[in-house]
């Protein structure tokens, strides 16, 4: 069955009329919005174009947070966080919606089984934030990710090959989970035979994020980060006794400014530091490129002519990746919380209050982008989206999932004849109001 609700087709329904009712009725429905809702989760779009309309900064009751809406507040926002620090109290006050007190207890003991959770780039503000930043870096400095080319696409080239006798296939599942999640395994160097435990640690690293699981999944989502921090502790181990080329070692061999002003000696990262740092590259460097790749697929079945234009002329991939970062958005928004009273857009915020800078309204701004839900990758201002953030906190991986998604469309461009979206598709998104993908793609394959 086909979405009817699907962003590609959905247009913003403009500026809410000023009529009193009218006025109420809009004001009820924004009052009473819950991200949470599968009609939201599915297709979360109108209802930002809606508060956009009605004014760019909303509070909304159901997770006790203010949403901001529009692309010029959204990076007042990223560009201060001084203002809106990424440090919360605990890692459950991000929590979509508030946690029983029996049930923080029990997630927090199975946490006490680990490693300390330390707080380093997403969770961190500067100077500590920079610092570990500056570490991770270079691993995605231009050199590096130039380096990795030839690996993405010998994997993509992989993955391909194996669709030789299938007509159908299962777009997310054998393309976009295990391209990115073969790259970024190589660049931690985990063997072929841990990749199942990768991926299931990896839904594991954001099973939390923006969703509302049950208390359960929380609690089989903390012992298999656990699980993941017990293995890369092991793993860097065995690096201090032997060495290798790879990000593991770096890690061990990089050293950092102590926050200490009486300590001027440069210090080693501790374990629980590398381990997050570690479980930090491993979701971001997989899980928003699987959903990116598998929305990017979606949108181009969608519309046919551009998958052409494609096939005609390849060198259009960058303008088509762009396209897609932009619409798919799969970083729907991040958490903030305010460090003093402030007022933005009008609106008068507390200290201490959350705050939720909503990426995937930015990016359909009709301010900024003109029919801001067509896929069009001819626009002229590709690059005004903040797929990847901005500021202090844009996203340290930026660039290699640029590269996996060239890539992989270059080569699906050039070995795939043509292909259509599948009937027997039901387009569900996972139950995340901040991680936003599909959950399987089914795809009418013709190769080339």
């Amino acid at each position: 069955m086909r979405d009817p609700g699907y962003p590609a087709r959905v247009r913003n329904p403009g500026p809410v009329p000023a009529r009193p009712e009218q006025t109420t009725a809009v004001d009820q429905e924004l009052k009473s919005f819950n991200p949470f809702n599968p009609e939201a989760l599915q297709c979360p779009f109108p209802h930002y174009a809606k508060m956009r309309a009605a004014g760019p900064v909303h509070h909304v009751e159901s997770i006790a947070a203010y949403l901001v809406t529009s692309h010029e507040l959204i990076l007042e926002v990223l560009r201060d966080p001084v203002t809106f620090s990424s440090v919360f109290p605990s890692k459950f006050a991000k929590a979509g919606v508030a946690l029983r007190q029996e049930d923080l207890d029990a997630l927090t003991a199975v946490i006490a089984e680990g490693y300390p959770r330390v707080p380093t780039l997403i969770s961190a503000d500067p100077p500590a934030h920079t610092r570990y930043r500056r570490l991770v870096s270079k691993a995605f400095s231009a050199k590096a990710i130039a380096e990795l080319e030839p690996v993405v696409r010998a994997i993509t080239t992989k993955l391909i090959d194996a669709w030789a006798d299938s007509g159908e296939i299962e777009f997310v599942g054998e393309f976009a989970v295990p391209l990115p999640m073969e790259v970024i395994a190589k660049a931690l160097n985990v063997p072929d035979d841990r990749l199942g435990d990768f991926k299931r640690w990896s839904d594991d690293t954001v099973a939390g994020v923006g969703a509302n699981p049950p208390l359960e999944r929380r609690l089989a989502a903390e012992r298999g980060i656990n699980e993941l921090q017990r293995y890369f502790a092991d793993a860097l181990e065995e690096r201090r006794a032997h060495p290798q080329d790879d990000l593991l070692t770096h890690l061990l061999e990089a050293s950092i400014d102590d926050d200490d002003p009486e300590i001027t000696d440069k210090r080693p990262l501790d374990v629980p530091e590398m381990l997050s740092l570690i479980q930090q590259l491993l979701s971001g460097g997989n899980e928003t490129t699987t959903k990116m790749l598998a929305e990017m697929m979606r949108l181009l079945g969608e519309h046919p002519d551009q998958w052409e234009r494609l096939k005609q002329g390849p060198s259009l991939v960058p303008r088509a990746v762009e396209e897609s970062l932009r619409l798919a958005s799969i970083a729907q928004g991040m958490w903030r919380i305010t460090t003093r009273d402030v007022e933005l857009g009008g609106v008068a915020i507390p200290k201490g209050s959350r705050v939720v800078p909503v990426y995937a309204s930015a990016n359909r701004d009709e301010s900024i982008f003109a029919d801001p839900d067509a896929f069009d990758p001819a626009r002229a201002n590709l690059t005004d989206h903040v797929a990847f953030g901005k500021g202090t906190h844009f996203c340290v991986g930026a660039a290699l999932a640029r590269l996996e998604a060239r890539v992989a469309l270059e080569e699906l461009v050039r070995r795939v004849e043509s292909f259509t979206l599948s009937d027997n598709n039901t387009y569900e998104y996972n139950p995340s109001f901040l991680v936003r993908g599909l959950l399987a793609l089914h795809l009418d394959v013709v190769l080339a």
